[in-house]
């Protein structure tokens, strides 16, 4: 099989695409390379294969979506905190325009898009929990973008017959997470001995899901999804940020220098996914325990800050 990933460079996207070469499927990997975080950090995600530079809110897509046999779209501008303000419109050019043109093309080629959506969606949701049935009630900009693109698919599913599945990712973590993520700026800071700042208090708790078992159910997605399909993608593992802290402390045998914030707009107080509906109709399951794909983040981080220091 031939498929087109988006955000190839990126952390879940690199992932995605060594595991489709593993198996023996040919790729054609895109990303925009944008300057959110050092580009040169998406470079080395993509050491391994070959990239196109492609805009999607630009490019014409047609010819390069109806040459894979499927698309899974992980393209997007990220982050909660930086999506307020005059940046918003970056979060409408880069999630909204290019996931409206890119579910043109595949709606007119006839392809399968499976897309990445997020927890973000929710907000601070009624239940927890959270099913997929839950009314969404984003709460930051970023996850009104995600819903406008969720809202797309189903429109150019009822209008234009485009076979769409989408994820809703739940906080994934492991080797190659985005500098701006806390697992990552928290094991930078006990590698290099420096101080983590802290939104909040730190009860705040999220549903960890390692990024293997993002990757595993994003291509259980595509082969086996019903068209219209939205899923959860949860690890099934809740910690509250201040236990993670522990736990970290714990793995790395060292300890963290803190210093606590009032909480960010847009930070939901807590995540925690129903995930029956995936385990039923794909039948995915969560492998990785938390302290387990820390471990592996924490050994990744050491490996790119301190090569010589024998942590492991």
């Amino acid at each position: 099989m031939r498929y087109l990933v988006t955000g190839a460079a990126g952390f879940i996207g690199s992932h995605l695409v060594e595991a489709l070469s593993a198996r023996g499927d040919d790729v054609t990997a895109i990303d925009l390379f944008t300057d959110y975080y050092d580009p040169a950090l998406k470079e080395l995600n993509a050491r391994t294969f070959e990239v196109l530079r492609i805009d999607l809110a630009e490019a014409p897509l047609s010819e390069l979506v109806a040459a894979s046999d499927g698309v899974f779209h992980l393209a997007a501008q990220p982050g909660v905190r930086a999506s307020w303000g005059d940046d918003f419109s970056r979060y409408l050019r880069d999630n909204v325009l290019a996931s409206q043109r890119l579910f043109e093309a595949a709606a007119q080629t006839g392809r399968r898009v499976v897309f990445a959506s997020s927890s973000s969606i929710y907000g601070d949701a009624e239940s927890y929990p959270t099913p997929e049935e839950t009314v969404p009630r984003p709460i930051s900009p970023y996850g009104v973008s995600k819903l406008a693109c969720e809202h797309l698919a189903r429109a150019y599913a009822g209008g234009a017959g485009l076979d769409a599945v989408a994820l809703r990712y739940f906080t994934v973590f492991g080797p190659r997470q985005r500098p701006d993520m806390f697992f990552t700026r928290l094991l930078r800071a006990l590698a290099l001995g420096d101080e983590v700042e802290v939104y909040g208090d730190g009860s705040q708790s999220r549903s960890f899901t390692f990024v293997a078992d993002a990757v595993a159910a994003t291509l259980l997605a595509m082969a086996t999804g019903k068209s219209g399909a939205v899923f959860n993608v949860g690890g099934g593992v809740e910690a509250s940020v201040n236990e993670t802290i522990e736990l970290a402390e714990h793995i790395s045998g060292r300890k963290l220098a803190l210093r606590y914030r009032d909480p960010a707009a847009g930070d939901v107080k807590r995540t925690a996914p129903d995930t029956a509906r995936i385990e039923l109709e794909l039948g995915w399951q969560a492998h990785a325990s938390l302290e387990e794909g820390l471990r592996k983040q924490w050994e990744w981080v050491s490996e790119q800050l301190l090569p010589s220091s024998g942590i492991a």
